[in-house]
């Protein structure tokens, strides 16, 4: 899930870190579509995977980043929303949740959202409003913990994406039809020139 950024931008990176920076899969990669395998454990592959996510995370200006979306069919997601300019979330910690399972869901709530996946593409949600979610941290340590707000709806938009939904297949038949085109283009590769450098397989607008 993306966001744009607070005016307080992310400082440069050294050039070791900007290689830590993963391409991104686009609308219509089969990957998108499959259901994620869960993790037995985790090791340093992971570890680096971690961290590899949460650069490209802040890269793309994104709030929210599943493991399928950078080409890993693994249940994992990373999620920041300290940077988001919907609310004072600066003291909110990043998160990263593996093997996640919603165990209860409450009340709703509507909300525009996006996608890193599926760039331009902007539609109202809904969603519950709070969940109770059990995962494993970083560390593979199980939690059981509360979420609400956009710390809960960005946890259910990645988690979607291991189960291979994407947040345009919760939209009315209408509504989906009324941006079919524009998602036709997308499944093609072609995005806008200043953003085709973050996929994997694109190409710019003529």
């Amino acid at each position: 899930m993306s966001e744009l950024l607070h005016n307080r931008n992310r400082p440069n990176k050294p050039d070791n870190l900007r290689d830590l920076i993963l391409p991104l899969n686009i609308f219509g990669d089969d990957i998108l579509r499959k259901k994620a395998r869960p993790l037995q454990g985790i090791d340093i592959g992971i570890e680096k995977l971690v961290s590899s996510m949460f650069e490209t995370l802040y890269h793309t200006s994104g709030i929210g980043l599943a493991a399928p979306q950078v080409g890993h069919s693994i249940q994992l997601v990373v999620v920041d929303i300290s940077r988001s300019r919907r609310g004072d979330y600066a003291c909110e910690k990043p998160i990263v949740a593996i093997n996640p399972h919603i165990l209860s869901a409450n009340g709703d709530d509507v909300t525009e959202e996006n996608c890193l996946s599926i760039p331009g593409i902007r539609k109202n949600i809904v969603r519950p409003a709070a969940i109770t979610l059990q995962y494993r941290n970083e560390h593979f340590e199980k939690k059981t913990s509360e979420f609400s707000g956009l710390l809960a709806r960005v946890l259910q938009h990645e988690i979607d994406h291991l189960h291979g939904t994407l947040f345009i297949d919760r939209l009315t038949p209408l509504d989906r039809e009324m941006i079919q085109s524009e998602l036709d283009t997308i499944a093609a590769g072609i995005v806008p020139a200043e953003i085709a450098h973050l996929f994997r397989n694109s190409s710019s607008e003529p």
